[in-house]
């Protein structure tokens, strides 16, 4: 320091305060919001509402549905269940992306008796989205049918749309956007399905293209569920969602994973694209669902917490016999153990449950599973019990 003039000290010293100052800044943090799309409610999106109440700023609800050949479709929300829950409301309308045309004044009448309703029916209505995955050569047509319905639209209701990757090649984009308010970059199931359903090393860069696109704001669709490949007669791949289809074969699971998605939204939060407004989660899951993740995932990878897996395997006594028990203690769902060993002997009965079988081994029992599983985080399932004079417990293990 020696030689060096006060305004040169005065100088490093902002410069040593300024650099402290940019490594304390904290990470973007996100609005949230989530997709309700069951087309029928149940009991359970009581408990689902209140569970995620404090993550999700807004509720994106499936309220009706166009398709090419079922014509249109509406969902049955618990419109109580939503006043109730008090956060903002958008009515989602799904045109069909293989729609032969655009039925404008259908779908303008269609839409605004909807908004009418669920305002009338004391709904915290704040806009509506139409969710319209079209080829990029409509895209002038789906321009026309946007200016035409924020023109009818209520001022108060704010208009946005989905919009996919394969949209950045066209000009017309820019005119799609200048029409609603804003618009949600969809990244997941948009491109065949056979080669997979989220690739994150393509997410990011779409991302950031669409932010050089969009004056206005936006949020990034991602997944948080799974689906399986199924062939029909033809050997052509059909995609299953929550609802099974009625064809026979192999099922191929696609699952989006968690610790991808996560690390993506590390990425997008150190360095965030302008305009990107928020997060939207593709779906708010039900306990029932098989293919979403579970809530405790998804709030798990919402929050930034450590994902993890922490299984154990314990025998717990109950009504003079031993339950075999595997735990999962961690946050996201495990594949059940591939074999549970029991050391025992002097048994008097024995049975696998939950899908388990059982065989006897020189010390003691096996069980193994009739097929793969998975056990959602925080749960516990029963694989078998035993009636037996000895119990090695210590020796209890599991195989993954």
């Amino acid at each position: 320091m020696y030689g060096l003039s006060p305004r040169s000290l005065m100088t490093m010293l902002c410069l040593f305060l300024l650099s402290g100052c940019l490594e304390q800044t904290p990470p973007r943090a996100f609005d949230q919001q989530v997709y309700i799309w069951q087309r029928q409610w149940q009991p359970a999106h009581a408990n689902a509402l209140a569970q995620s109440r404090e993550t999700f700023s807004a509720l994106r609800v499936l309220a009706l549905q166009a398709h090419p050949q079922a014509g249109w479709g509406r969902a049955y929300p618990d419109l109580d269940l939503l006043r109730e829950d008090g956060r903002p409301v958008i009515a989602v309308v799904r045109l069909d992306g293989q729609l032969p045309q655009l039925d404008t004044e259908a779908i303008l009448q269609r839409t605004l008796e909807l908004a009418r309703y669920w305002r009338a029916k004391g709904l915290p209505l704040q806009g509506v989205e139409i969710d319209h995955d079209c080829a990029t050569a409509r895209l002038p047509a789906y321009v026309e049918l946007l200016r035409d319905l924020r023109r009818q639209l209520p001022e108060e209701l704010q208009l946005s749309i989905t919009a996919l990757p394969a949209w950045l090649d066209s000009p017309v984009l820019d005119e799609v956007l200048a029409q609603v308010d804003s618009s949600v970059l969809q990244v997941h199931a948009v491109d065949d399905p056979t080669q997979g359903l989220f690739d994150p090393q393509r997410a990011e860069p779409w991302a950031r293209a669409y932010a050089a696109r969009s004056q206005t704001p936006f949020y990034l669709a991602l997944p948080a569920y799974g689906v399986a490949l199924v062939d029909n007669v033809y050997g052509l791949p059909q995609v299953e969602s929550e609802a099974p289809l009625r064809l026979r074969g192999e099922r191929r699971e696609l699952r989006a994973d968690p610790r991808q998605v996560a690390g993506l939204l590390e990425n997008l939060r150190s360095r965030t694209p302008d305009n990107l407004r928020g997060i939207l989660w593709f779906r708010l899951p039900l306990p029932s669902d098989q293919r979403a993740w579970p809530l405790q995932t998804l709030l798990a990878v919402v929050h930034g917490e450590r994902l993890h897996t922490a299984p154990s395997v314990r025998l717990r006594a109950a009504n003079g016999v031993n339950e075999i028990l595997v735990l999962n203690h961690g946050n996201l769902p495990l594949n059940l153990p591939l074999q549970v060993n029991l050391p025992a002997a002097n048994c008097e009965a024995v049975d696998a449950v939950g899908g388990y079988r059982w065989q006897r081994t020189p010390d003691g029992f096996r069980f193994t599973p009739k097929q793969p599983g998975i056990l959602p985080p925080g749960e516990e399932r029963a694989v078998g019990w035993v009636r037996c004079q000895t119990l090695h417990q210590g020796r209890l293990n599991a195989v993954f």
